[in-house]
């Protein structure tokens, strides 16, 4: 029966649990549009806003950015029903992935305390796992609408099909990356030869997982960095540099 009723700011703080700033914020930034009582102006939430809310919770508890979340509520086919179905599969997916992180760092902690004995093989492995596990955890449906399916599942046998060799090649190449990235961008031309190695760098390190690289999903990965925020922050703050040096040597190959 309370579907039915409207309720003030304070009221929806009060039921919903998030802060009234952040309703400010949301309706700023077009997310949410309660309607105005039409004597005194006030904001009223209804039913359409009560659910539209429990959608953005949903989506942020999946760690999708606002701008997301807003195309997807825009979009004209956005059917309320399907998505809490989506989401309920997204929400068990991430379940699922946690609890793999949870036995890995588990069996870690029973290690250091002397009660279990496990092969590098297993640290190898678990670790692999691991890192995969976080990365679906933080980036898997964006990577996944971006990319695809199929080419994010071959990226990811890619990766655990890996020997230790060949991992630790791939992390000393990523850690190369980001210092010299850090160097050239200091310098702050994206078409000197150092940032052009860095391209270049950037490009065998992005080959270690990729199943087929070419250089226009290049592109659309460095652009993804400053599309997301979360992505770039893995740059430090050169995501913007790194998309700059990669398209000046994708522009001269």
């Amino acid at each position: 029966m309370y579907l039915s009723m409207k309720y003030t700011i304070k009221e929806m703080v009060e039921l919903s649990g998030v802060s009234e700033r952040t309703l400010r914020y949301w309706e700023e930034y077009g997310l949410l549009t309660p309607v105005r009582h039409p004597q005194n102006g006030y904001r009223l939430y209804g039913k359409k806003e009560l659910l539209v809310i429990q959608q953005i919770l949903f989506y942020r508890e999946l760690e999708f950015s606002l701008k997301t979340i807003k195309s997807l509520l825009d979009d004209p086919n956005f059917e309320a029903e399907s998505a809490l179905e989506k989401q309920r599969e997204l929400l068990l997916e991430k379940r699922n992935k946690l609890d793999q992180l949870i036995t890995t760092i588990t069996y870690t902690i029973k290690e250091s305390k002397g009660e279990i004995t496990m092969s590098d093989k297993e640290h190898f492995e678990g670790f692999k796992k691991q890192m995969i596990a976080e990365n679906e955890s933080q980036f898997g449906e964006e990577i996944r609408q971006k990319y695809g399916e199929e080419t994010i599942e071959k990226a990811n046998a890619q990766m655990m099909g890996m020997n230790e060799e060949t991992y630790k090649k791939f992390t000393a190449l990523g850690n190369e990356v980001l210092e010299k990235l850090q160097t050239a961008s200091k310098e702050g031309d994206p078409t000197s030869p150092l940032a052009r190695e860095v391209a270049s760098l950037h490009a065998e390190w992005l080959r270690f997982t990729w199943p087929h690289y070419s250089a226009e999903a290049h592109r659309g990965i460095v652009q993804m960095y400053i599309d997301d925020e979360r992505f770039g922050a893995y740059y430090q703050g050169n995501a913007q540099f790194l998309k700059d040096a990669v398209n000046h040597f994708l522009d001269e190959e």
